[in-house]
């Protein structure tokens, strides 16, 4: 159900008080996200449910106060919609095109997230020092590449949540072994979103080793995936 301000009814429980703040990233999307060609005029009528919500409901497997990082930003999402409904995160947004990382500088300065930062890199070029508790990605590249680009950036234990389709639980199983070789301790498949969004959101939940067993930098498996 959506209001008269075509917010869903849903975006309260998900936002709080900070639903006008949801509202306001909504309009950008809408408006030169849309224009700029960071999303497709026909994702339009289904901002909230696919997008932001879906982004949003990622919260639900993040401990409080932790430091995240959002790989392959492009328009903001995940990390733009977590950091709004979670303001205790210090975010990190990370993304190597000019055109949208000017477009999430903006909208970070816009909608007045203090807590969020707009780094303009590759996720493999940011510095071994930069480690995270957790790191997200939406719709970035297969597991196998992806874990092999963010294994590296997270500390000990730290999470990557990458979120997925229907398929998640395949990959996850055919990626065994490389998530093995490159550090990682377990690997599993959460949802979230049950009771907000529909589908759920299906989420990859993998955690780091020890960073003596995670490759230099991933350097050469970045190589032979490109």
């Amino acid at each position: 159900m959506y209001g008269s301000d075509g917010v869903p009814d849903s975006a309260s429980s998900v936002f709080g008080p900070r639903v006008g703040v949801a509202a306001a990233y909504a309009e950008l999307l809408a408006g030169p996200g849309i224009e700029r060609g960071l999303l497709g005029p026909r994702e339009a009528p289904r901002l909230w449910d696919r997008h932001i919500l879906n982004s949003a409901v990622l919260a639900e497997l993040v401990e409080p106060g932790l430091r995240v990082a959002d790989v392959g930003s492009g328009a903001g999402l995940p990390g733009i919609p977590l950091a709004i409904a979670r303001p205790d995160l210090e975010m990190v947004l990370i993304e190597p095109l000019l055109r949208r990382s000017e477009f999430l500088t903006e909208a970070v300065q816009r909608l007045r997230l203090e807590s969020v930062t707009v780094l303009r890199s590759r996720a493999e070029d940011v510095t071994p020092s930069a480690t995270f508790d957790v790191v997200a990605a939406r719709a970035v590249a297969p597991m196998e590449r992806l874990a092999g680009w963010t294994l590296p950036l997270l500390r000990p234990g730290g999470l990557l949540l990458a979120m997925k389709g229907e398929s998640v639980s395949e990959e996850l199983r055919d990626s065994a072994a490389s998530l093995a070789r490159m550090g990682a301790t377990s690997w599993r498949v959460e949802v979230a979103g049950t009771g907000v969004v529909e589908p759920v959101a299906r989420v990859a939940v993998v955690t780091a080793g020890r960073a003596d067993r995670v490759p230099e930098r991933g350097a050469r498996q970045r190589r032979k995936n490109r």
